[in-house]
């Protein structure tokens, strides 16, 4: 069984439907950094934690210029064309 932890305030939890996974990941991870304090530490941790588990699968870091505004659209744009999945990082 899969947990779920979502980070709103929800007073009574919702049921979620967990999507089926093959396991494997191909292509190129992005992995965002909106520019909140200690976001570069969370990703940096699972950057060696996904090179580690899949070392054929190329890692890419962008960053916002700041997280009180949403991403630029030209950033989204080259993270769009360079990557298969994105991850992005929301820490204090």
């Amino acid at each position: 069984m899969t947990t779920i932890l979502d980070p709103t305030d929800e007073r009574v939890p919702v049921a979620r439907q967990v999507t089926a996974r093959t396991g494997d990941i191909t292509g190129v991870i992005g992995l965002l950094d909106i520019s909140k304090p200690r976001g570069n530490v969370l990703l940096d941790e699972l950057e060696r934690l996904l090179a580690g588990r899949y070392p054929g699968v190329a890692i890419r870091r962008y960053a916002k210029p700041t997280f009180a505004k949403p991403c630029p659209p030209d950033l989204r744009l080259k993270i769009r064309s360079e990557c298969s999945v994105l991850v992005e990082a929301l820490a204090d």
